[in-house]
């Protein structure tokens, strides 16, 4: 039933009529359409609805948003207001429009967002594009939805259902008739997929694809957040019988056709709890006194063929998915944790990158190819760490992966001290040359058997961890350079990173010269030095964690594509990945492209190519935020075992409804709320980043210490509330 004032339709209802003619013209721009078609397209034939279409037809005409060409013919104004681009909701259910074709976003209010939904790719009219005039847009079409499915909580009434996401940026509930239910209970998180949304029907319509399970509990949490970026978290039964059939076993006949590297001493540097070991480095000196390193890839490419389910499968997930207490592996457990792991004591077919350094660290000859190697021995990273701080070759019980003491071989513990040295070498040449060191320090927690966080630690990198960096980067640059060099040109899947964008870096600046810092603007190298000067700066200091999050949120993201354009973090003219197919696909389509070229083959199709590197970038994206939502769960579940603790914090946001801080013990996150901050009023003054009190004239702003305590955790919400205590004196 349409609500009536005084009998007259109401404004909303007009407004409503004008949209949905405008939306006919717009489907169609070129087309001159008269009232006729358009109420036979809105389904109308009373005359009173005629006249009321000619009436919002002239209304139309006269704000110029559609022209009559002919009399009584109609159509929409300029195709140039009609862009095409992405919606970026924000929480207050307004939106931002986003486009390759605009500088500036546009914003959509509420009302004319027209059932669009975030990330969606959409056609926009733009409006108020006079001088002085913010432009505003209005959805006149959804081009492609960015997602379907959907995680939240299920409130079941008598005859139907609504499921409601924690996510801030689904602004509507989705409808669920009852004969689509499953066998959803009230009260279970589920994954709900739209399948429509009716003209007039204020939510969209759904169906219960899966019962995730009880909100709260650890599984059911974990698997939420796969199942909201739509990442599987097991493999199909057909997958897995496919992987268990691959024969694994070494044949010398394969190895024939391989560059033969058994005898060489070789050995693997991973974390202490890693099972699949993709990288394993051999060390030899030559008789000319330079040395020859081996950068040894699990030949993944080798056990998945292209086109095969398996191939299919492993392109799909793109990547590894790292949470707090599990890995999603790309590919099935017989290859990434068995026979493509490089284990100690096992043959194994690798993919190398072999290079002769002489003493300064630079790269005399190089060799590409397939081969064979033997792992004479596997440490983790405190393990060599231990071996280059000491210089010695005795492994203590404390860093040793079997908890006792042990002596390692002369010929490995030099191998490791020179290895370092080289690396040292080229991570200088690599910062000189205006690479940005980011070494944020990562949260990592300890969990007790049933993966309930006990301990929370952060993980630093130390040389060991910089020695395979290194060498990983080597492998990594002058395979890009070896193909991107060639000519005629040929395609590659390269890792690209853009220059930083200059007004995050101006935003930076404001935020970072609170605590006395800054940068200079003055060329591109000046900026890079400057960042590095400004994160070495921060190291230790209570702003660190902050400043070091700020300065990566300037950088642009780095993704893969076939265009090379460098990568600006790095300094690299050249990169790619080519030295982790275990666990993400773009390596495999190294590999493969390299071999390719190395026979003697025709570049591929670029286009094809470029595909495969968007959807890389997008699942590694989707990957990113799923490990991130996994840590912020860890760390509200772990700050309910926490709640009557005092904790210090620093103030890592400042807003119109409250301060953001970051316990410094943890890296916690949580909001105290404006209005609960109790020991004065106080109003958020934007040029300052700060909070004032209107008495005591305090200031509460970014980088301040302060006291909190745990006020509410909401594990669905994965958000921490935090009672304000006072700041530090």
């Amino acid at each position: 039933m349409s609500k009536k004032r005084n009998g007259k339709p109401t404004v909303k209802m007009e407004k409503d009529f004008s949209r949905k003619i405008f939306k006919i013209l717009s489907k169609d721009p070129n087309k001159l359409f008269n009232y006729k078609q358009i109420a036979a397209a809105l389904e109308l034939n009373d005359t009173k609805s005629r006249n009321e279409i000619i009436k919002e037809l002239k209304y139309l005409a006269s704000k110029e948003k559609i022209e009559e060409v002919e009399r009584g013919k109609y159509r929409v104004i300029s195709k140039a207001d009609y862009i095409e681009g992405t919606i970026d909701m924000t929480s207050r259910k307004t939106a931002y429009f986003v486009s390759t074709e605009l500088e500036d976003d546009v914003f959509i209010p509420t009302g004319n967002l027209n059932k669009a939904l975030d990330g969606d790719k959409v056609k926009v009219y733009i409006y108020n594009r006079r001088r002085g005039r913010r432009p505003e847009g209005e959805v006149v079409e959804i081009i492609e939805r960015a997602k379907t499915e959907f995680v939240g909580v299920i409130d079941i009434q008598k005859n139907f259902a609504f499921v409601s996401t924690a996510n801030p940026k689904m602004y509507t509930d989705i409808f669920v008739p009852k004969n689509k239910l499953g066998n959803a209970e009230n009260g279970d998180v589920v994954l709900v997929k739209i399948e429509d949304w009716p003209e007039k029907a204020d939510s969209p319509f759904g169906e219960v694809l899966r019962v995730l399970g009880r909100p709260g509990e650890h599984n059911t949490e974990i698997h939420a957040i796969l199942a909201e970026y739509g990442l599987p978290y097991d493999f199909p039964v057909d997958v897995e019988a496919y992987a268990q059939k691959i024969d694994t076993s070494i044949k010398e006949e394969e190895i024939a056709n391989r560059r033969d590297m058994r005898k060489v001493l070789t050995f693997t540097i991973d974390p202490k709890d890693a099972k699949d070991f993709d990288d394993a480095l051999s060390f030899q000196k030559l008789e000319n006194g330079n040395y020859e390193v081996g950068i040894h890839i699990a030949d993944v490419s080798y056990y998945l063929e292209e086109g095969t389910l398996l191939d299919e499968e492993a392109y799909s997930r793109a990547t590894s998915v790292y949470l707090v207490d599990r890995v999603v592996p790309m590919l099935p457990e017989v290859l990434s944790n068995f026979a493509c792991s490089l284990r100690p004591n096992e043959e194994k077919y690798t993919f190398s990158a072999v290079f002769e350094l002489n003493e300064k660290a630079e790269v005399v000859n190089q060799w590409f190819g397939r081969t064979a190697i033997y792992s004479d021995q596997r440490f983790a990273y405190e393990e060599a760490q231990s071996v280059i701080e000491t210089k010695g070759n005795t492994i203590p019980a404390d860093v040793s992966l079997t908890g006792e003491e042990y002596q390692i071989s002369n010929d490995i513990q030099e191998a490791i001290l020179k290895l370092d040295d080289l690396a040292k070498i080229m991570r200088r040449k690599r910062m000189q040359h205006g690479a940005i060191s980011f070494d944020k320090v990562e949260v990592k927690f300890n969990l007790n058997e049933e993966a309930e966080p006990i301990g929370v630690y952060f993980k630093v990198a130390k040389d060991a961890n910089h020695l395979i960096e290194e060498f990983m980067l080597l492998a990594n640059r002058k395979v890009a350079e070896f193909i991107g060099k060639q000519k005629p040109q040929k395609t590659f899947v390269y890792r690209i990173h853009d220059e930083p964008d200059e007004d995050k870096l101006i935003n930076l600046q404001t935020v970072i010269s609170k605590f006395g810092y800054s940068i200079n603007f003055k060329s591109k190298d000046a900026i890079s030095k400057s960042l590095n000067n400004l994160l070495a700066e921060v190291q230790g200091r209570k702003e660190q964690n902050l400043v070091d999050t700020l300065a990566i949120r300037t950088m642009s993201k780095a993704k893969y594509s076939t265009e090379n354009i460098g990568h600006y973090g790095l300094a690299f003219d050249y990169y790619s990945h080519f030295t982790s197919p275990i666990r993400r696909y773009p390596d495999v389509m190294a590999h493969r492209l390299l071999q390719h070229y190395l026979d003697g083959g025709k570049s591929v199709d670029e286009e094809a190519y470029e595909e495969k590197c968007n959807h890389s970038s997008n699942m590694e994206n989707l990957a990113a935020n799923a490990e991130r939502d996994s840590i912020k769960y860890m760390q509200v579940k772990y700050m309910l075992d926490h709640k009557d603790e005092e904790f210090l914090g620093v103030i890592s946001g400042v807003t119109e409804w409250g301060i953001y801080v970051e316990i410094v013990s943890n890296k916690c996150e949580g909001m105290c709320r404006i209005r609960e901050i109790k020991d004065d009023y106080y109003t958020f003054d934007e040029k300052q980043y700060a909070l004032v009190g209107e008495v005591t004239h305090n200031l509460l702003q970014l980088g301040d210490e302060v006291y909190v305590k745990v006020k509410n955790a909401d594990l669905v919400k994965k958000q921490l509330d935090f009672q304000f205590l006072g700041k530090k004196e």
